[in-house]
């Protein structure tokens, strides 16, 4: 929808800096500018005292509106965050799988649920402070919209949104894709955002730092269980390195109660992930003790001492068929076919050499070098070049 001859935009304030100068800049370049701010989360059960509540998020941005004399919007969408982004969390977490609830919220709130609100507000766009940017290309006729890196190393955040559709990605505009974090402070300060000096937000989207246990208790129940040891030299890691077979590489590691000894006690299983230190409880040891697997049915926590050890390293991992998804459609690999990509399975990580393998039974990840903390429940994405190519759930 045009007004006066100008394309809408409605840009998601958050109350955050970088929201904040997506939408000025937006205006710079002439488009009609509308602020939307969403509340997503009403309970505070967990939330660490002090971490930026909703209620000052929307004051900010009311204040950054004002300033730049843009129409402000609220929505209330908590109830579907809560049925498609904290319900799943939950879900994920009982199973003892990590989710990652900042993705989901992009694929099912940010670029979704909000998209919709803003379509009823007249928007063609929208936009938000993400740092990622997207280009268009056409193929054969065929004009396909490519998730980009950032432009700053330091704050890309394209693996957010590795589950973005290309109908999503039609509509969303990233304007501080191109900046550097400074950049966007120094824009702040000199257009007078009361966002200018705020610190980033950190924790689950819209929910912000939690205590997790604490957090999880609303749903799932604590339960006494044993916390095992397993020593660096269990035979099961010789077997591992003696792999050669793909499916068998992706296999994660498999202990008992009686591969290890019993070193402590914890109060749930599903209340922990792998390469998790703090929490424990258990002290005494040469080096600092770290999680290597948690299994939800026999509640044991399964550990191992220091950064090296053996059960914290994979080599490969695999993503069912139906949790494959491709940004790039026109990407694809063919089943029984396999392409180099750069890969990347959490948030910050540096990119990693590997080789995407498509098979009938889903895709394997096979890196060049082993992977710490290989997760189940979290996102796998890969890249070619500084274009996100697709991305899965990492599987068992």
């Amino acid at each position: 929808m045009e007004k006066n001859g100008k394309i809408r935009v409605v840009v998601g304030l958050s109350g955050g800096v970088d929201s904040s100068v997506a939408a000025y800049l937006l205006k710079e370049q002439g488009y009609d500018v509308v602020g939307l701010f969403m509340r997503n989360w009403h309970d505070t059960t967990g939330t660490l005292e002090g971490d930026c509540p909703w209620q000052d998020d929307q004051i900010f941005a009311e204040l950054v509106a004002k300033r730049l004399d843009i129409p402000f919007h609220f929505v209330d969408l908590s109830e579907q965050y809560r049925t498609r982004v904290v319900d799943y969390m939950f879900a994920e977490y009982e199973r003892g799988r990590t989710p990652n609830p900042d993705v989901l919220c992009n694929r099912e709130i940010k670029f979704d649920a909000f998209l919709e609100e803003a379509l009823r507000l007249g928007a063609d766009y929208v936009a938000t402070g993400h740092y990622c940017r997207r280009r268009d290309e056409v193929v054969d006729g065929v004009t396909y919209h490519r998730l980009l890196a950032g432009v700053d190393p330091n704050k890309d955040q394209s693996y957010f949104l590795c589950q973005l559709s290309q109908q999503q990605l039609s509509r969303a505009l990233f304007p501080v894709g191109d900046l550097l974090k400074p950049e966007v402070r120094r824009i702040a300060a000199e257009q007078k955002l009361a966002t200018a000096k705020r610190k980033d937000s950190q924790g689950i989207c819209f929910v912000g730092k939690v205590d997790l246990p604490v957090f999880l208790q609303q749903k799932l129940a604590p339960r006494r269980g044993d916390i095992v040891e397993i020593a660096p030299d269990w035979p099961g890691y010789a077997e591992a390195a003696a792999r050669t077979e793909l499916t068998a590489l992706a296999e994660p590691y498999r202990y008992t109660p009686a591969d290890g000894r019993k070193v402590g006690e914890h109060n749930g299983a599903h209340y922990y992930t792998i390469g998790q230190r703090k929490g424990l409880g258990v002290s005494g040891r040469a080096e600092p003790l770290f999680i290597i697997a948690t299994d939800t049915v026999t509640n044991t926590v399964y550990v191992g001492q220091g950064q090296s050890h053996p059960g914290l390293y994979r080599r490969a991992l695999r993503i069912l068929p139906q949790e494959v998804h491709w940004v790039s459609p026109d990407r694809r690999l063919a089943e029984g076919t396999s392409e180099p990509f750069s890969m990347r399975i959490r948030y910050r990580q540096p990119l990693q050499a590997g080789t995407l393998h498509m098979r009938g039974d889903g895709a394997y990840i096979l890196f060049e070098t082993p992977q710490r903390g290989i997760t189940a429940g979290q996102f796998a994405a890969w890249y070619r070049g500084e274009e996100l190519v697709g991305s899965g759930v990492i599987a068992e």
